[in-house]
């Protein structure tokens, strides 16, 4: 009896591997010698790059522009002031957008300009202590 069973189980055996090698040549990933054609690229300098451009929307020829400096009370922002009598105060000034750091009566607030005055809730740069204004800053106004 047990002969029977071995002789069943062998030839069930069998019959599964000759079943999955047959599924994987069939339906599986080809022999290592096997390959696939590869598509040739056929015409690709016949492509028109301004007909592409063009398709995707755009085709208008960028005109450069000439750097525009931005204006010198562009750059600055007034954040706060100290108006003090005796040294002339500090004002708070936040220089093209970087932290604003503080700067008192005659500092030297970009390479150009200085803090002329200080006063109330208005700061003035300079090119020097003496010389006209040419940048006036203004805190916003208080909330009502």
């Amino acid at each position: 009896m047990f002969g029977v069973k071995a002789a069943t189980f062998a030839l069930s055996a069998l019959a599964a591997a000759s079943l999955a090698y047959w599924g994987l040549k069939v339906f599986g990933t080809p022999a290592p010698g096997a390959v696939a054609p590869v598509a040739s690229v056929v015409g690709m300098a016949a492509i028109d790059p301004q007909a592409v451009v063009r398709a995707l929307g755009g085709g208008e020829v960028a005109v450069p522009v000439a750097a525009v400096a931005p204006s010198a009370s562009s750059r600055f922002s007034l954040k706060g002031v100290v108006a003090d009598t005796s040294n002339g105060g500090a004002a708070l000034i936040s220089v093209d957008g970087k932290p604003a750091r503080p700067f008192q009566v005659g500092d030297l607030v970009d390479g150009r300009l200085v803090v002329q005055s200080v006063t109330g809730r208005k700061a003035s740069l300079a090119a020097g202590l003496s010389a006209p204004v040419e940048v006036v800053l203004e805190l916003p106004p208080l909330p009502q």
